[in-house]
């Protein structure tokens, strides 16, 4: 508690970046630690392409993005092991990381499913590597995880040293851009060693037309008039430069931007050419963007369903659809969400096709408490009628909740796991932390 109180008397800014090691591989890795010096890829969905790679992986050659079926061969020679994503266990493991952190400050932004900012100005001066060290100790004993931290006095050059630390084992896992802060030399130095394309906030866009003037380094780019980086990167990109010059734009999010649509889709593991497997899919991915809703305290106005074949089929005949209806009344209500949506997919299916995706979006959204009510909130018994659907949705998702994803769910999303359009999951773990019947056996 004294290491809360003295960051909460915070003088100057000092952000952390905190920033899980080859996540999705460490996630299986702990649970096998037959796996600590093997190498190891993580697939996307179906299957398709490697998404993660561990540093052994990255030693072979093994490209980001690399489909599978042209590299299958070269991973089973070099005994490499091969798992499809399990994002379960990704996420859960993710929420044990960034709960392990929040012991270490009151200011932490999770920025994304292996990354969180970190505030630690009241230990400026105070050895902020021996803390992060300490973070780092922690975070591997009640987790498994190895995390890398990068510390600077503006969320970018945070950012900055998170890639140095990367990229530089003899940091151990650490690199504190804060001792350099008052010598020129060796800010220089170390904002030449980073591309200006690996700058958090430069895109393709920015890159291509920074390499045009000559710029490829943070360094060159935070020396770059203002005027200019203003008219031909706005003020986002001049944030970026201050940032580089170490002066903070960027503040910490407490709380996450208000959502402003929900969309659940998936790549089908099989083509599908069944008007009724694709209402399945459909039922599927409406009633979890539906239980989504309701997790976040939202409603939705209008209802989206799109259809896609595969492009990259050349033989096969491409069609391509969107259609999108407002509701009467924004809702949460499952089963109403269900059936809007299957109107909508009966609109635009057409037969003789080879659909590869189909998916639902919510829009609209707005909170479902202290919200604008309308003239239909207010018709005979609509009051009742709401009440005793928020309750069906409570019991169903508390059901889900304590027994697993699917232990009540709708006749419309197809029966049994075994559906034909499931994505492909040949070589997926178990979800070791959030399924009972999954769980790590000892002994």
């Amino acid at each position: 508690m004294a290491l809360i109180a003295s960051l909460k008397n915070a003088g100057s800014p000092v952000f952390a970046l905190v920033d899980c090691n080859n996540f999705y591989c460490s996630c299986e890795r702990v649970f096998r630690p037959d796996l600590a010096r093997r190498p190891v890829v993580v697939l996307s969905n179906n299957d398709g392409c490697v998404i993660a790679r561990s540093a052994e992986a990255k030693a072979l050659g093994i490209a980001m993005g690399a489909p599978y079926f042209k590299f299958r061969s070269r991973l089973e020679r070099s005994g490499t092991a091969v798992f499809s994503s399990n994002y379960a266990l990704y996420g859960d493991m993710s929420s044990r990381v960034m709960s392990v952190l929040s012991s270490y400050t009151p200011d932490m932004e999770i920025y994304s499913i292996d990354e969180a900012f970190l505030r630690l100005d009241g230990l400026a001066g105070r050895r902020l590597d021996a803390h992060a060290q300490a973070m780092r100790r922690q975070v591997r004993q009640w987790t498994g995880i190895p995390v890398s931290v990068g510390i600077g006095i503006t969320k970018t050059l945070a950012k900055v040293a998170s890639r140095v630390c990367k990229a530089t084992p003899a940091c151990d896992g650490v690199f504190d851009m804060t001792r350099y802060r008052d010598s020129a030399p060796a800010m220089d130095r170390i904002l030449d060693s980073v591309p200006v394309e690996d700058v958090w906030g430069v895109g393709r866009r920015h890159a291509a037309r920074l390499a045009a003037r000559g710029v490829f380094s943070a360094r060159q780019l935070r020396d770059l008039p203002d005027d200019w980086v203003r008219r031909h990167m706005t003020v986002t990109g001049l944030h970026t430069v201050l940032e580089l010059r170490g002066i903070p734009c960027l503040e910490l999010e407490a709380a996450p931007a208000p959502r402003r649509t929900i969309v659940s889709s998936r790549s089908f593991g099989h083509p599908v050419e069944e008007r009724s497997d694709a209402h399945e899919a459909v039922a599927d991915y409406m009633t979890r963007a539906a239980a989504k809703l309701r997790r976040e305290s939202l409603l939705a106005q209008s209802v989206g369903v799109f259809v896609r074949t595969n492009a990259f089929r050349q033989e096969d005949s491409q069609y391509a659809n969107f259609v999108t209806d407002t509701l009467e009344r924004p809702t949460d209500y499952t089963p109403h969400l269900l059936r809007r949506a299957a109107a909508l997919l009966d609109r635009i299916y057409r037969e003789g096709f080879r659909y590869k995706k189909v998916g639902v979006m919510l829009s609209g959204l707005e909170p479902k408490f202290g919200r604008q009510g309308n003239l239909l909130d207010c018709l005979p018994g609509e009051a009742e009628k709401d009440k005793a659907r928020d309750a069906l949705m409570q019991v169903s998702d508390a059901l889900n909740a304590r027994y697993g994803r699917g232990t009540v769910r709708y006749a419309a999303g197809g029966a049994g796991e075994e559906r034909r359009w499931h994505m492909r999951q040949a070589f997926r773990s178990p979800r070791y932390t959030t399924t009972w019947e999954e769980l790590a056996v000892v002994g």
